[in-house]
């Protein structure tokens, strides 16, 4: 029974490999079949599309060959009439000379005369849209007139124009023309408070070489020649320039005093005009806005024990600079100095909100550097000036 049992295992697995050698050569056989099929299946679809171009090609050949036999028609035909034209011959000719042309004496065009005139026409146009554009453009304060309609200010005064040559000179002469300008605004100050003249005022303007400087020595000259005691403080600590004017020179001044320095009478220089004083700005300091932020400078204006009844403060620009603000806060109120023909309207304008918004002051406007171009104005200045002064000069 076990001999048979073993043979019948042995067979039942011969009859095994059998079978998965019979299904494994039915599936290979299976598998080239279905891949040769999907090689003729490729082949039959390549060869469609080959039969499809050479139909495209056909029918594009059909239209190359129609083309070219109509060409050859065109051809033939235009060959077979110029033959006909040169077997007959053009011997006849139907045109003849009925006037010969005269040679003119003088062109027909240009026409130089019409051309001059549409050209002087032309260029008076373009000139007149020039100046119509540039007075537009020009945002620019050109009439002193304009400062109460556009800025709200009084004007206190006019102040020509000036030569750097002639500055010095104009200014000590008191029969100059410049002198008398600043002798009439000396008046308008009288009217600003109900005692008169501000007992302290500061100078200042929108951007540099507005004359602020100028008009801040000319004006305490003006106090000072009315029997005033006057004190000139140079406050502008980043470039001074009162000194250039009267005085000896800014070794010590106004930053010393700043600084802790308490004996002011020391730091006081005299000048060639009875009543009149400076104190210059004194060495530059690294931080003029944190000086000007203590209470000394209020102190020192607001003092009644001090020997002067006016003091006039030059200071520095607004626009940029936080100096003139936190000085406009500690002063009577504030002189604002304008250049004809020089800075914008809308930067005069946020340069004047800016020392509003300091609370400070402002009394009202001088207008500079005015000249032949502002002769609406009606001032009436026989000789042309110009003016030189420049901001930072040391």
């Amino acid at each position: 029974m076990e001999q048979l049992t073993s043979e019948i295992a042995a067979l039942d697995k011969s009859i095994a490999q059998e079978e998965g050698r019979v299904r494994s050569v039915g599936r290979e056989s299976y598998n080239e079949a279905l891949q040769r099929e999907q090689q003729l299946a490729a082949q039959v679809q390549a060869l469609k599309g080959q039969f499809a171009g050479q139909n495209q090609a056909s029918i594009q050949y059909n239209i190359y060959q129609r083309e070219v036999n109509t060409n050859r028609q065109l051809y033939d035909a235009l060959l077979q009439r110029y033959k006909e034209i040169g077997v007959a011959g053009v011997g006849a000719n139907n045109i003849s000379i009925v006037d010969r042309a005269t040679v003119p004496k003088h062109p027909s065009s240009p026409n130089l005369l019409l051309y001059l005139a549409v050209s002087l026409l032309a260029g008076l146009g373009l000139a007149a849209a020039y100046v119509f554009l540039r007075e537009q453009l020009n945002q620019s304060l050109r009439d002193p007139q304009d400062v109460k309609r556009l800025l709200g200010l009084p004007t206190l005064g006019v102040v020509p124009a000036l030569e750097e040559e002639r500055l010095s000179e104009d200014l000590n002469d008191v029969k100059s023309i410049v002198s008398e300008a600043y002798f009439s605004i000396g008046t308008s100050l009288s009217f600003l408070t109900g005692h008169g003249t501000p007992r302290s005022m500061l100078f200042t303007s929108t951007m540099p070489n507005e004359g602020k400087s100028t008009s801040a020595v000319a004006l305490a000259r003006v106090l000072a020649r009315t029997g005033k005691r006057v004190l000139l403080i140079d406050a502008d600590l980043r470039n001074p320039s009162a000194h250039l004017f009267i005085g000896d020179g800014r070794a010590v001044g106004l930053s010393n005093y700043l600084a802790g320095e308490d004996d002011v009478a020391s730091l006081v220089q005299p000048t060639d005009v009875d009543n009149l004083s400076l104190l210059a700005a004194g060495p530059i300091p690294p931080n003029p806005a944190e000086l000007l932020t203590g209470p000394r400078l209020a102190e020192l204006l607001q003092s009644g024990n001090q020997p002067f009844d006016h003091y006039v403060v030059d200071g520095p620009p607004v626009l940029g600079l936080a100096d003139s603000p936190l000085i406009a806060s500690t002063v009577e109120g504030v002189i604002f100095t304008i250049e004809a023909n020089g800075s914008r309207l809308r930067a005069i304008e946020t340069a004047i909100q800016r020392l509003r918004d300091a609370n400070a002051n402002v009394f009202g406007a001088i207008v500079t550097k005015v000249d032949n171009r502002n002769s609406s104005y009606g001032y009436g200045y026989g000789d042309k000036y110009g003016y030189g002064y420049t901001y930072g000069k040391n």
